[in-house]
C-alpha cells in the first residue's frame, strides 16, 4: 500500500507542470468582434487553442488591464494572451497582429 500511495504522489507531482501549462495560451489569432470599455471586455472571435481544449469560437473574455481595450476596435485582427484568472479565462495581454 506505502508502495502505491508513493507512486500516485510521484504521478501527481509529475502532473503539477502540465496542469498549470493548461492554465495559460499566447500568440493566438483572433479578430475583434466588440470592444466594451465599460464592462472591461472584449468580444473576440479566435482559433483554436489546443492547450485550453477550445475549438475556434466567438466568446467574451474579460481583460486583465482596461488599459489594454484603447488599443483595439471592433474588425482589428490581433494576437492575444489568455490566462485562468480567479478561475476564469481573462486576456492578459493583445495586439494588433502584423
Amino acid at each position: 500500500m506505502k508502495m502505491l500511495q508513493g507512486f500516485a504522489f510521484f504521478v501527481m507531482i509529475a502532473l503539477v507542470p502540465a496542469i498549470a501549462m493548461a492554465q495559460s495560451a499566447s500568440g493566438i489569432s483572433a479578430k475583434v468582434e466588440k470592444v466594451d470599455e465599460s464592462a472591461n471586455k472584449v468580444t473576440l472571435n479566435h482559433a483554436a487553442i489546443p492547450g485550453l481544449d477550445m475549438p475556434a469560437m466567438t466568446m467574451v473574455y474579460k481583460v486583465q488591464d482596461p488599459k489594454m481595450l484603447k488599443s483595439v476596435k471592433a474588425g482589428d485582427k490581433v494576437k492575444f494572451t489568455i490566462e485562468k484568472i480567479n478561475g476564469q479565462l481573462t486576456v492578459a495581454k493583445i495586439d494588433k497582429a502584423k
